[in-house]
């Protein structure tokens, strides 16, 4: 499943002074966009709790390729659950492990975009638990 194409890709790149995507050959675009499509698809799509406008799925694509055709790869990063820890003692230099607070650790190690989290954030309900939840 690819969201968006890449005239659109190009188009959005280009008004915001990315002319990277312009200069790119076609494939190179065109695979930074179904690696985006990918991302903004599992991480964001399956965990619509609400409907969500295409234009905006579309748009978080678009900001997503833009990272994925300067870094093949960003968004998918591999790791071992034994690196799913944050630092929280410096004096001592301690470690947690991830995983007891909201979400899981797969969401705690994947990378996020700011301006992706803002467009489609507010329409996933990661964490949320039991409970009543207002959208709109």
């Amino acid at each position: 499943m690819l969201y968006g194409d890449l005239s659109g890709f190009r188009a959005y790149a280009s008004a915001r002074g990315n002319d990277a995507p312009a200069a790119a050959g076609d494939a190179d675009v065109l695979a930074a966009l179904q690696r985006a499509s990918d991302y903004i698809r599992f991480f964001y799509v399956l965990g619509f709790i609400s409907t969500v406008p295409d234009d905006t799925v579309t748009e978080a694509t678009y900001e997503a390729a833009q990272i994925e055709l300067g870094k093949p790869g960003f968004f998918s990063k591999t790791y071992s659950p034994g690196e799913a820890k944050v630092l929280v003692e410096v004096k001592g230099i301690r470690w947690e492990r991830i995983g007891g607070g909201s979400g899981t650790a797969g969401e705690a190690m994947t990378p996020t975009s700011t301006i992706i989290e803002a467009m489609l954030g507010r329409y996933v309900g990661r964490g949320t638990g039991l409970g009543l939840r207002v959208i709109g």
